[in-house]
């Protein structure tokens, strides 16, 4: 009960209701996967980020889900979403203020463990060569997963103490080089297939960070 309450109430869970409706297998990418690691500035940014993202949301900035979604995620919503993103934007101001009524509050959310990050966006540029032009491939972009930990304080029927829950799971922050310019798709309700479909060059053999609830130590 605990778990179906946080998933149909959570702003992020709002998103993935509509996130999980075409999962179908992904054929192979074309591309070359992705190769390479963000240099440290880049995963601190891409931390940063996400944190800041965290600390809006536990103040109430619900919109900030919005504001800050990874454009081809938001137009990937509305398409599958009757209504597009005016209800999408609906649905997640109706989740808000579901919480505020059922008595739950998050009481913070923030990065842990260990980012992981992949070159994405194919494209290509134009270098001189041996004194000739030539058009080579590159990446435009950045991709790191960053996990987080959220805590949700929850009122349960006919019990005054609140429970507290923990949340495990994570954010994936899209970049375009060189512009520290970071959107979001929160891992909820996400796919390995659904991501790979958006970004066709990364790893197959890439794995999603662990999204888990639990209750928090000081209420077992």
């Amino acid at each position: 009960m605990i778990s179906w309450a946080l998933g149909a109430l959570l702003w992020s869970h709002a998103l993935a209701q509509q996130s999980g409706a075409a999962t179908a297998a992904v054929t192979a990418a074309t591309a070359a996967p992705a190769a390479g690691t963000a240099p440290p500035d880049v995963i601190a940014a891409a931390w940063t980020a996400v944190e800041k993202l965290g600390s809006e949301v536990v103040r109430g900035n619900y919109a900030v889900a919005i504001e800050r979604m990874n454009p081809l995620w938001k137009e990937r919503l509305a398409k599958q979403t009757k209504g597009g993103m005016d209800e999408v934007v609906k649905q997640i101001d109706g989740a808000s203020k579901r919480m505020t009524q059922e008595g739950m509050s998050i009481i913070s959310s923030v990065p842990q463990g260990t980012p992981r990050s992949f070159e994405v966006g194919p494209g290509t540029k134009v270098e001189t060569v041996n004194g000739e032009k030539v058009e080579i491939q590159i990446f435009t972009k950045w991709m790191v997963l960053v996990p987080t930990l959220t805590k949700y304080r929850l009122l349960l029927k006919g019990d005054p103490k609140p429970v507290i829950i923990e949340k495990l799971g994570y954010q994936v922050a899209v970049s375009d080089k060189g512009k520290n310019d970071w959107t979001f798709i929160d891992g909820s309700g996400l796919t390995l297939n659904t991501l790979r479909r958006l970004y066709v060059t990364l790893p197959r053999d890439m794995e999603l960070p662990l999204i888990e609830e639990r209750m928090a130590a000081e209420t077992r």
